[in-house]
């Protein structure tokens, strides 16, 4: 395919693969594919496949590149605060980038395990005012940068980098999927003040918190939906295949008086319970980084929650404002191709170096594009 006109994302959770091809000269031009929801990752080569292979149908090219969008209970941020004395100069772009360089080196020598996906400035600290962007044409004599650095680890993005090797497709860039979803939505929804998006996946949940366009905090939580399914087994004694079957089916259940030997009642209480527990535990996160007192909206977001909806929030008792947000692939890889195509004037831009086949890539930054 040729990279110049069609942008490819896929999207590669624990338990689905979703993917969509966009034309970059016709914004209606885009093409969507998913796999089935699974448990067993096994055979996911072949998923990834038969996906490439519909896409290439579809649009009438071959993939040679795609972005890849992931996440993982073991991603993390970390926060770094760095400062430099300047003589009353107007500031460059050149003092950011080596703050910026500075405090990147010291994510690689001590989150070894982890890449780097995304650096984001938080706050630029210009002679004792602060700034949530870089104001042009500013003369200062000293600056401080806050910076977020989201990180996955290197052994989850060494192997979806292999998977795709085999059917000779490079990687241009890798996103944090939570993290791209977040942006997109937050804008399209148009929301302000505190807000916090939930991303419960298969096995983590991911709190993206936001004040208007700032974004304040990035954690990971290692309890996603799985484990809904797993308080079903256990309570119910039943295999962990029919506890998922039933809880993807709540929906249905709930229309009707009983399920066999098993309460509907029984059903309703066990999930809920735990996505109490998982909003509380959100909220503890939310708390430490609130800019005021006022509380915060809470968007629920990611397969995990799917059996969640806006009709069942009388049914929680937690007492946050909370929407639930349905995703559709479409929606979930144009967050990947709004995100590379737009600008975010807190991020660092990470431009890719041309990679050779079968080999690694490297990164360098430019600035303020």
């Amino acid at each position: 395919m040729n990279n110049e006109i069609f942008k490819t994302f896929f999207d590669c959770g624990f338990s689905k693969v979703r993917a969509g091809t966009f034309n970059i000269n016709n914004n209606n031009e885009a093409f969507y594919a998913e796999s089935d929801f699974f448990t067993d990752r096994s055979n996911l080569e072949l998923k990834i496949q038969k996906i490439i292979a519909s896409l290439e149908k579809d649009t009438n090219e071959y993939i040679d590149n795609i972005n890849l969008m992931i996440d993982s209970p073991k991603m993390l941020s970390v926060g770094i605060s760095l400062s430099k004395k300047l003589d009353g100069s107007k500031l460059k772009s050149a003092n950011i980038q080596f703050l910026v360089q500075e405090a990147k080196q010291q994510i690689l020598k001590h989150y070894t395990n982890h890449n780097i996906a995304h650096i984001v400035i938080n706050n630029y600290k210009i002679d004792d005012v602060d700034y949530s962007y870089l104001p042009n044409e500013i003369k200062c004599d000293f600056i401080s940068l806050d910076i977020l650095f989201i990180c996955l680890p290197t052994d989850i993005v060494l192997y979806f980098k292999n998977i795709f090797s085999k059917s000779n497709i490079l990687i241009d860039q890798i996103i944090c999927s939570s993290y791209a979803k977040s942006i997109n939505y937050k804008d399209s929804i148009n929301l302000r003040g505190n807000m916090s998006f939930i991303d419960v996946g298969f096995n983590k949940t991911s709190i993206i918190s936001y004040f208007d366009d700032k974004i304040l905090s990035f954690h990971v939580l290692p309890i996603g939906g799985n484990h809904i399914t797993k308080d079903i087994s256990q309570i119910l004694e039943i295999d962990l295949e029919s506890s998922e079957q039933k809880k993807r089916n709540f929906d249905q259940n709930l229309k009707l008086s009983s399920d066999g030997d098993i309460s509907i009642e029984t059903l309703q209480k066990i999930i809920f319970a735990r996505t109490e527990e998982i909003l509380e535990l959100c909220d503890k996160y939310m708390k430490l980084n609130s800019h005021t007192l006022v509380k915060s909206k809470m968007v629920l977001m990611g397969e995990g929650s799917r059996i969640l909806d806006n009709q069942h929030k009388d049914k929680i008792s937690f007492s946050n404002d909370i929407d639930f947000l349905e995703e559709t692939s479409k929606d979930i890889c144009q967050s990947g191709f709004k995100f590379i195509t737009g600008l975010n004037k807190q991020e660092v831009v990470v431009v890719p170096k041309r990679q050779i086949k079968h080999g690694f890539f490297e990164k360098f930054f430019h600035f303020f594009r």
